[in-house]
Order: C-alpha cells, then sequence, then structure tokens
C-alpha cells in the first residue's frame, strides 16, 4: 500500500536502477562480492524528481515492477552473445546472471508500458530484447578507439540525433555527449535508430509505439545530464 499524502500533493515517483554484482572492497572487507550501482545514477534520478530503488539481479519474478513508475537499465558488463545467438569474442566479458535478472524485468515493464531508459550496456539490452543484435569489439568495426580511449577515461564525439524524434527534444541543442564503451547496436531489432555517432555508431533507439522505451549509448549520469531522466520522469502518468 503507497503511503498517504496530502489531497492535490503528487507523490514523488519511484524509479529502479538495476544493479551490478561485482566484487568490491571498503573498510577492512576486500572483493567480496557487493550489489552496487554508481551513485551517478542514483543522483540523476533523485535530482529529476523521482525516488530511486536500486534492483540486484534477480530473475525469479517481475513482482517488484508494481511498486514502480519507472525503470532505468544501468551501464556495465558486456551482455552474454547467447542472447543474440553468437559466440563470445576475445573481448566479450558477460554477466549472465544479471542478463537473466534485467531480461526478466525488461519484459514485464514492456509488457505493462512502464516507462524505460536504458543507458550504455542499458540500451544494447533493450536492443537484443527487441531482436536485435551488436557489435562485441567497436573497434574491430570502426577501426578506432575513441567510443573507450582507456580503462576508466570517457571520451567525447559529435552526434546526430533524427529530426522529430524523442530523443532530438530531450538533448534539443547539443551536438556532443560522453562515451565509454566498447560495444555497441549492430541492430536494433524492431527498435528506432533516432541517434548517430560521427563515424555511424548507433547512439540512441527508441519506441515510437510506447508511453516511454528510449535507449542512449552515452553516460548521461557522469555528465550530469538530467534530460534524459527528467524525460523518463515526466513519462511517468499522473496519480
Amino acid at each position: 500500500m503507497r503511503p498517504r499524502r496530502e489531497v492535490g500533493a503528487r507523490r514523488r515517483p519511484v524509479v529502479g536502477i538495476t544493479a551490478y554484482v561485482e566484487p568490491a572492497g571498503w573498510g577492512p572487507w576486500r572483493d567480496l562480492p557487493a550489489v552496487l550501482v554508481p551513485y551517478a545514477y542514483v543522483r540523476a534520478v533523485t535530482a529529476a524528481g523521482a525516488r530511486a530503488v536500486v534492483l540486484p539481479p534477480d530473475d525469479h519474478d517481475a513482482d517488484v515492477l508494481a511498486g514502480l513508475d519507472g525503470l532505468v537499465l544501468a551501464g556495465g558488463a558486456d551482455l552474454d552473445p547467447a542472447r543474440y545467438a553468437e559466440p563470445p569474442g576475445r573481448w566479450t566479458e558477460s554477466r549472465p546472471e544479471r542478463d537473466a535478472g534485467e531480461f526478466t524485468l525488461l519484459t514485464a515493464a514492456l509488457a505493462t508500458d512502464l516507462p524505460v531508459l536504458g543507458v550504455c550496456r542499458g540500451m544494447q539490452l533493450l536492443a537484443v530484447a527487441y531482436g536485435g543484435r551488436l557489435h562485441q569489439h567497436l573497434p574491430d568495426v570502426v577501426g578506432h578507439d575513441r567510443h573507450r580511449p582507456a580503462p576508466g577515461v570517457f571520451g567525447t564525439h559529435p552526434v546526430r540525433f533524427a529530426p522529430g524524434s524523442r530523443i532530438a527534444g530531450v538533448m534539443a541543442g547539443s551536438g556532443e555527449v560522453n562515451t565509454y564503451h566498447h560495444q555497441g547496436v549492430a541492430d536494433p531489432g524492431g527498435l528506432s535508430v533516432t541517434g548517430w555517432a560521427d563515424d555511424g555508431v548507433i547512439e540512441a533507439v527508441e519506441d515510437p509505439d510506447r508511453r516511454f522505451v528510449l535507449g542512449v549509448q552515452w553516460h548521461p549520469e557522469v555528465a550530469d545530464d538530467l534530460r534524459p531522466f527528467r524525460a523518463l520522469v515526466a513519462a511517468v502518468p499522473a496519480d
């Protein structure tokens, strides 16, 4: 049951953020398996006007969505290429348990038209869920590593958007984005491609037939760009 609120007051939307399971350290502890997500995601969702809830990988069911108003598919490790019927490449590092949990959530979210924002890996997951496939190592395709210049170092590159698309409206006035990924969308499946880097790499996908399904290949949370998160929150139906 949702908490009571004053008449006329709008409840703050609740947005789930999918999380990682990775070895981590704090205090005296080292390399313990931990559920974590970069705080930049939480900060962006909160600043966009929503309550952030971190979602550990769990493929038993998607019941948690009943308490959510939106879903953010966060970045992270590569998708298992088995999801798009390919063997893993030399540079692919996947997390099948996370894939299972996120596909469970995404399938149910799409079935109920819950607003969804995919960031980096999250955009790639959207593409695969819609029947697409990925480039497993972009430098082999585009001939450079500007999309991930060095470990832990973000790059930047020009970007263009399809006129009239949702992302063009969200990112109006922007011609450059930050970047940190070595994989990319090769085939968007049933999604519409609405953004491209200057080298042709797909940078944005969306489903214009749903309330809000948007994927961005860059990291707006790192750049403190709230616009995609505000657009997600704005898509939440009023109570």
